[in-house]
C-alpha cells in the first residue's frame, strides 16, 4: 500500500476539482449518521470555500424527480450552474460526469456527498483503481446510520482514498495566511459555517473595536 505523505501529497487549490453528490431530501430524510443540520452546513461551507478558491465544482443528484432538487443552500453558490441528474447510483458510471471532470485536467479529486456507504463509495473505488487521487470530505457526507458511515470510510481508506474535513481542505488550500487573495472571503464562511471559530472571531473583532475604559483621574 502507497502511504500519502510528503508535501506534493497536500491538497492544491490549482489542482483540485470538487464533485457533490447527492445533497438531496429523500436521502437527507433518513441521514442518522450525523445531524443532518450539520451535514447541510458543511456541504455548504465546502461549496462555499471552493468558490473562494477558483476549485471547479459539479454538482449532481440522482432522480431529482423523486428525490428532490439539491439543497438550494448549496445550488445558491453557483446559480448559474446546471446541476448534473443521473439514473447511475454510482456517480462514475456516469460520463456526463466524469467527462465533466476529466475536462477540468485536475487529478486531486475531493467528493462529499450523500449516502457514504452508497452514492459516495461507489464513485470513490471506481476513481481511485482508475488512479485518481481521491479525498472524501467525512463531515460533508452522512449515512443511514452511524455504522454505515464508519464502514464505508474505513472501505475507502482500504481501497486507497484520502480523508477530511471540509476546515481541513479549506487549510489546505490556504497554507500560508501570508496569501491574502483569498483570505478576506474565506474568512467570511469561516464566519458563517464554522460554529464557535466564526463567533469567536467575531467577538474578537468587537473587542478589537471596543475603547478601553479611561482610568479614574
Amino acid at each position: 500500500m502507497a502511504f500519502r505523505n510528503g508535501l506534493s501529497s497536500l491538497l492544491r487549490p490549482e489542482d483540485s476539482v470538487v464533485v457533490l453528490i447527492d445533497h438531496q431530501p429523500y436521502q437527507l430524510a433518513n441521514l442518522n449518521s450525523h445531524d443532518p443540520q450539520a451535514v447541510v452546513n458543511n456541504a455548504t461551507a465546502l461549496a462555499k470555500v471552493a468558490k473562494v478558491f477558483d476549485v471547479p465544482t459539479i454538482l449532481t443528484s440522482v432522480i431529482a424527480e423523486r428525490g428532490g432538487l439539491i439543497f438550494p443552500h448549496i445550488t445558491d453558490v453557483f446559480p448559474d450552474q446546471k446541476v448534473i441528474d443521473r439514473t447511475f447510483i454510482n456517480t462514475w458510471e456516469d460520463p456526463a460526469v466524469v467527462d465533466v471532470v476529466k475536462e477540468t485536467g485536475r487529478k486531486q479529486l475531493i467528493i462529499a456527498g450523500l449516502w457514504t456507504e452508497i452514492c459516495v463509495a461507489m464513485p470513490v473505488i471506481q476513481a481511485l483503481g482508475e488512479g485518481w487521487d481521491v479525498t472524501v470530505v467525512t463531515d460533508a457526507c452522512g449515512a443511514v446510520s452511524t455504522e454505515a458511515h464508519e464502514v464505508a470510510i474505513q472501505r475507502m481508506i482500504s481501497a486507497g482514498a484520502n480523508v477530511m474535513t471540509w476546515v481541513a481542505v479549506a487549510a489546505e488550500w490556504q497554507r500560508d495566511w501570508a496569501r491574502l487573495e483569498h483570505v478576506e472571503a474565506l474568512t467570511e464562511v469561516f464566519k458563517y459555517h464554522a460554529a464557535g471559530s466564526g463567533v469567536a472571531y467575531l467577538w474578537e473583532q468587537q473587542l478589537l473595536n471596543t475603547p478601553a475604559p479611561r482610568a479614574a483621574s
